[in-house]
């Protein structure tokens, strides 16, 4: 496990190699969630960047903390989210906004935590695609570049860029197959 670089290694590895002192592992694991806690302040929650940012310290000071207290060292993304959830509502309560309390605490923005789940999975799957995979569907559906622009980035004729498109969705598309059976189609995307 030691041998795998922290960047390449499962959420599940990097918990028990934190647990070890590893600080390349903290790191990491700080790295791979830290969009994931403050999404999840910002987007869910609606705080402010000030807000969001005292959020997200707190969140990962409490997690190098009391991570000897997560059961299953796959469960790291869940942990911090209900962690995240949790300050976000102490803090709202702190600041006394005029929100009722049942509104925060009942599912408050579920869809965009349910969409920042997604984001993070598909996220996590990019980084283990080929490079240039990860790199022209970033450029293509994040970035929202042409395939003129993106083939003049790369030094590659835009039907390349095409092709190359199409094929890292099938190894996308891969990558979550299987997965998550239970689930249904999403409208035949």
């Amino acid at each position: 496990m030691e041998d795998v670089p922290a960047e390449s290694a499962t959420a599940a590895e990097l918990v028990a190699r934190c647990r070890a002192g590893d600080q390349d592992a903290w790191r990491a694991l700080v790295e791979r969630f830290s969009r994931y806690v403050y999404a999840i302040a910002v987007q869910g929650f609606r705080l402010s960047e000030h807000a969001a940012e005292d959020v997200f310290h707190e969140v990962f000071a409490r997690t190098y903390e009391h991570l000897d207290r997560l059961r299953d060292d796959a469960a790291i993304q869940p942990w911090l989210a209900q962690l995240t959830r949790r300050l976000c509502i102490d803090y709202l309560r702190a600041s006394s906004r005029e929100q009722p309390e049942e509104d925060l605490e009942t599912g408050a923005g579920e869809d965009v935590f349910a969409r920042l789940d997604e984001a993070l999975s598909v996220h996590e799957a990019l980084a283990e695609l080929p490079e240039h995979c990860g790199d022209v569907l970033d450029r293509f559906f994040a970035r929202d570049e042409s395939y003129r622009t993106i083939g003049e980035a790369l030094g590659l004729p835009a039907g390349t860029i095409a092709s190359r498109i199409s094929r890292c969705l099938a190894k996308l598309r891969e990558h979550f197959e299987g997965r998550n059976p239970s689930s249904e189609p999403s409208g035949g995307r």
